[in-house]
């Protein structure tokens, strides 16, 4: 049985392991987020994230097998996107940032539980406005947030996190 929780301290150094795990695959040329190793994301990604008080765990029995970042904080990059609605209020939007599911966990429907999770987390803080983004070349998530009914609201040119040269793809959903 699963279940998401915000993360606590112990947590952090867990959600940077899932952060290499995914990047040694990436460097095996077997997935592609477009993240750099040393760059973005890192042990200090999530630490921020913690510090904050954003970051979210999901937890299989007691290992940590997903984790996200949660806020109200759009990224300056999200001025530049065609936003189906661009006049929602800006206490209305809710953010989910850097979703990662362990690559020895995938295929288990956890990036989808945890995205469930994110909505209804929005929706408790009043938040009917959801927005993510993805690097164009995550073809495995672009087809993740299609299926969770996500819209594309364009694709931002842009040096990200520190990576340069990223074809930002900006989402977003309404909830009713």
């Amino acid at each position: 049985m699963t279940r998401i929780r915000k993360a606590v301290y112990r947590d952090i150094s867990k959600v940077a392991q899932i952060y290499e795990h995914i990047l040694d695959i990436e460097e095996q040329s077997q997935s592609t987020t477009g993240w750099i190793r040393g760059i973005y994301p890192t042990e200090q990604t999530a630490r921020n994230a913690w510090e904050a008080g954003e970051l979210f765990v999901m937890l299989q029995d007691e290992t940590v097998v997903a984790a996200a970042k949660i806020n109200q904080i759009q990224v300056p990059e999200y001025k530049d996107a065609a936003w189906a609605y661009p006049n929602a209020p800006e206490e209305q939007i809710m953010v989910l940032h850097t979703l990662v599911v362990d690559p020895a966990f995938s295929g288990k429907g956890y990036g989808s539980e945890f995205v469930s999770f994110y909505e209804a987390y929005a929706l408790e803080h009043h938040c009917p406005y959801l927005r993510m983004d993805t690097n164009a070349r995550n073809l495995a998530a672009r087809r993740l947030y299609k299926h969770l009914g996500y819209l594309e609201a364009g694709i931002v040119s842009c040096v990200f996190n520190g990576i340069p040269d990223v074809q930002l793809v900006c989402l977003e959903k309404l909830l009713k």
